[in-house]
């Protein structure tokens, strides 16, 4: 039974790998199911006995992608102070912001939004709508263990993130010639941190 498991879950990694490259490449209308069997080396029954549609294996791939910057495991271990955590959360989450990957899905979202309307509501539920929640729970733990004073979790989740992105995602957005370095992102990144510690202070 294991092995069986582990075959399967090795398949549906093969499917979402071809098809994350695919998506991010192509875009959405241009990659069929049948691009992503060749890609993955599978046949097309099995990409469909993994992923009902398209649209569900468009789903499937941001959930990957989001889940390999370990933004879920960031969370509030005994001992550890609210600002290395949240520095730690906000270098992760600028990292995978300005990653080739999201910044592909977050122009076909944009292009295609008239043509397939439920790609943006997708891409929301499986990238930020995850994020956010996962950032509240942190937010709300700070406030049970009495670090921080945050009555409103989610109002302080959805603001530091937005804090987090700063001028790094907008420069890597708009592709402009002058980009932000790796010492002024961290710098801007300790200052938010901080300001935001002191917003939420007790």
């Amino acid at each position: 039974m294991v092995n069986i498991r582990s075959k399967s879950e090795s398949k549906s990694k093969q499917i979402l790998d071809a098809a994350t490259l695919l998506f991010t490449e192509q875009g959405y209308s241009s990659t069929s199911m049948d691009l992503i069997a060749k890609h993955a080396n599978v046949s097309k029954q099995t990409v469909y006995s993994h992923f009902g549609n398209k649209a569900e294996l468009f789903a499937a791939s941001i959930k990957q992608k989001c889940d390999s910057y370990q933004m879920t495991q960031v969370s509030l271990e005994h001992g550890t102070e609210p600002a290395d955590v949240l520095f730690i959360l906000a270098k992760r989450f600028v990292a995978m912001l300005t990653s080739k990957e999201a910044l592909a899905v977050h122009k076909i979202c944009a292009y295609e939004s008239k043509s397939h309307p439920q790609l943006s509501e997708l891409f929301y539920q499986e990238g930020p709508e995850r994020m956010v929640n996962d950032v509240t729970k942190l937010m709300a733990e700070f406030h049970t263990k009495q670090q921080l004073s945050i009555p409103e979790p989610r109002f302080a989740a959805i603001q530091f993130l937005n804090m987090a992105k700063g001028e790094c995602w907008m420069r890597v957005e708009f592709n402009t010639k002058k980009q932000i370095s790796e010492a002024e992102i961290n710098s801007y990144l300790k200052a938010s941190v901080a300001l935001f510690i002191k917003g939420y202070s007790l």
